[in-house]
């Protein structure tokens, strides 16, 4: 499966739009440069990545976007798409799937036997489970998944990936039985 082609990022391309091509890229930005993290350094959609740049000490645009778009690679090597995890449900019946939404999400819809990942769940996976077996997670549009999945290979989980496009895609493309959902944001 080749992933589609990413439009170039520039100098003037809002936040925004990185966002929405480079989903990761908010973490990719504060993890290097503590950027949009919290409200001392958030950013503003509309703000380009040169304004950006400008205001956080002048920092060199090409290398910020060079930092964007290698974090963005790094996170399609930790996604498996909902094709291949289907093939890999089928082959390995004792996959563990975990749920990483809320239990509200999880009690309405659910990928057939997988966990809600609870605190406990998380202790008895650390101290208990292989960790070298395959580990699949999914949230509802796979972006909160991606953070999961690296706590679990920082702590020694060498074959955790996350659902790309979360069970949303999964509903779409192998399993229509699954409903599809928006979660309402309380202002």
């Amino acid at each position: 499966m080749t992933a589609p082609a990413l439009p170039p990022l520039l100098p003037e391309t809002t936040l925004s739009q990185v966002l929405q091509s480079y989903p990761g890229a908010q973490r990719a930005l504060f993890a290097r440069y503590h950027i949009g993290g919290c409200s001392s350094c958030a950013f503003s959609p509309t703000e380009t990545l040169a304004q950006l740049c400008a205001r956080n000490e002048n920092l060199d645009v090409q290398e910020v976007i060079s930092h964007i778009q290698d974090s963005h690679q790094g996170d399609v090597t930790l996604q498996i798409s909902p094709a291949d995890f289907a093939e890999l449900r089928r082959e390995t019946p004792e996959l563990k799937v975990l749920d990483v939404r809320t239990r509200e999400e999880h009690e309405a819809v659910t990928i057939p036997g997988s966990l809600l990942m609870t605190q406990e769940l998380v202790q008895e996976a650390f101290s208990a489970w292989d960790k070298n077996a395959p580990v699949i997670l999914y949230d509802h549009t796979g972006s909160r998944s991606l953070d999961a999945v690296a706590y679990f290979i920082g702590h020694g989980f060498t074959n955790a990936r996350c659902l790309a496009g979360g069970i949303h895609a999964y509903s779409l493309e192998v399993d229509p039985s699954l409903p599809r959902y928006k979660v309402e944001i309380e202002a």
